[in-house]
């Protein structure tokens, strides 16, 4: 059992001197200089420094620093490339951040079973880049995908712009290996499709980093499609965007990607990528369909006859691989772009019925003209995904606050229309205070059970994703009665 009687700052000093025989130095970081780039991931409002950061090139290293925070009883974060958007990755200002991206080879690509293992630092885009040779690739694909690393990517269950067809991370993961918080080693799934027992993959991959390091993972691959169109469809309203959608699906097709952009989102990226995008389009929607020549044919006819029968204005197809890979640039391109014309954004992810779309997007525009605030939306429609951009500046005082309280209803709306307040961003930090409008206390009770049950000392990434029910009863109590601004102010006082 870790001793928990021995004052912080001796534990300190034991963590320092703990982990000289364990790593080079070199990758040792314990000034404020060398800390100051991982004191957050991609959102950046929520900060801290840790003790120290490591970075350990193997798992042997891994598990000895592991160890060594258990035996200390200090809280331990683990971080990738950084890319997260929840303040999942925020360091805990009492311990240590373990940094995975040294640990980023490829080990195995098995074109036979279709498989590769790989390190939690590896980059999503390198594993079908890597692929490509036995012509296969990695499904998902978030927007970050050249920058994001698949560790991070199992932390928070990412999508991307292909999930409707092939699914999020938790369906493209085979197996994974890693280590408790006491450094025992623990292993889960297999190569085959299906494994025996309780179904704990799935229970990890999503889970921040609470639950325990990843240090291999094994994912599935997939063929490449033999033949794909791209089509670009302009729309004159958002609402009707949002129905096409809808029709879309209730026409029985399932597109490999299925996004939409409002005009701000269009703007943007067209001035940054250069896609080709109409600048007087209220909304675009991108799609994507895959498959063999005949299946795209019959798809792409009948998607066709689905969007002029919906109200769109006007229709492009892709005219080659160069276009179709343009047409994609532009859409995830989105968060940078819109980086470019504004200080500061707060991307929100939340996910609702597509039934629900048109519904929402009004609300998204009638909370921009209350609060005064542009935003750009960019979606995965298809699976009912959104992602409002929130555009300020945070160093006028007060903005961020009340980007916050905007944001915070944007995600009690999803609720509010059978929604969920994630999609594929996580909770972290960000979205803590709105769990318990999304789950009652019994079911935040579970969650507390089961991360006792896998770290009963709660090192592992502390304070992140599930809140103390005290702080769920008090909110549920306020949110009925007070106005949001005096809602907002409680909520930073109990944090």
């Amino acid at each position: 059992m870790p001793d928990k009687s021995v004052p912080d700052d001796q534990k300190h000093r034991q963590l320092l001197e703990g982990l000289k025989p364990i790593l080079d130095p070199q990758y040792i970081l314990a000034t404020d200089e060398q800390l100051k780039p991982f004191e957050c991931d991609g959102l950046s409002v929520y900060r801290a420094l840790p003790i120290v950061a490591v970075l350990p090139g193997s798992t042997s290293e891994v598990q000895a620093v592991i160890k060594l925070c258990h035996e200390l009883s200090l809280p331990l974060v683990t971080r990738g490339a950084g890319t997260g958007l929840s303040a999942g990755a925020r360091p805990h200002p009492d311990g240590l951040l373990l940094v995975l991206s040294r640990l980023s080879r490829i080990l195995e690509i098995n074109p036979l079973t279709m498989v590769a293992h790989v390190e939690p630092g590896v980059r999503n885009l390198a594993i079908s880049e890597a692929a490509a040779e036995h012509n296969l690739f990695y499904a998902p694909d978030p927007s970050s995908q050249i920058a994001c690393s698949i560790g991070g990517n199992i932390a928070e269950n990412a999508g991307g712009v292909h999930c409707l067809k092939y699914g999020l991370t938790v369906h493209n993961i085979l197996g994974l290996k890693g280590f408790s918080m006491t450094g025992e080693e623990v292993a889960i799934g297999a190569e085959g499709l299906d494994s025996a027992g309780f179904n704990m993959q799935s229970l990890i991959i999503g889970s921040e980093g609470m639950l325990m390091v990843v240090t291999e993972i094994t994912v599935k691959l997939l063929p490449k499609p033999q033949h794909t169109e791209v089509l670009l469809a302009a729309f004159d309203e958002i609402a009707v965007a949002g129905q096409a959608v809808s029709n879309i699906i209730a026409a029985g097709l399932i597109p490999a990607g299925l996004e939409m952009m409002d005009n701000n989102a269009i703007c943007a990226a067209e001035d940054y990528a250069h896609a080709g995008y109409p600048r007087d389009a209220a909304a675009i929607l991108l799609i994507e369909i895959d498959g063999s020549i005949n299946n795209v044919d019959d798809q792409l006819k009948i998607t066709r006859e689905v969007l002029n029968n919906s109200g769109v204005k006007a229709l492009k197809i892709a005219r080659d691989s160069t276009e179709r890979a343009l047409f994609w640039k532009g859409r995830k391109s989105a968060f940078p772009a819109v980086g470019r014309i504004s200080p500061d954004y707060y991307c929100m992810d939340g996910t609702i019925p597509r039934k629900a779309l048109p519904e929402v997007l009004d609300f998204i525009t009638a909370l921009s003209a209350e609060y005064g605030f542009l935003v750009a939306n960019v979606f995965h429609a298809g699976d009912g995904n959104l992602h409002p951009l929130i555009l300020f500046d945070a160093n006028i005082p007060g903005q961020l606050e009340s980007v916050e309280e905007m944001g915070g209803r944007i995600l009690e709306k999803c609720i509010d229309v059978g929604g969920t307040i994630t999609g594929e961003h996580g909770v972290g930090l960000e979205k803590i205070r709105q769990m318990p409008l999304q789950f009652t206390d019994q079911e935040i009770s579970q969650f507390h059970a089961v991360k006792m049950a896998l770290d009963p000392d709660n090192l592992l990434n502390p304070g992140k994703n599930i809140p103390l029910l005290k702080h769920c009863q008090e909110y549920r109590a306020l949110s009925k009665n007070l106005e949001p601004n005096q809602l907002l102010s409680h909520q930073n006082s109990v944090e």
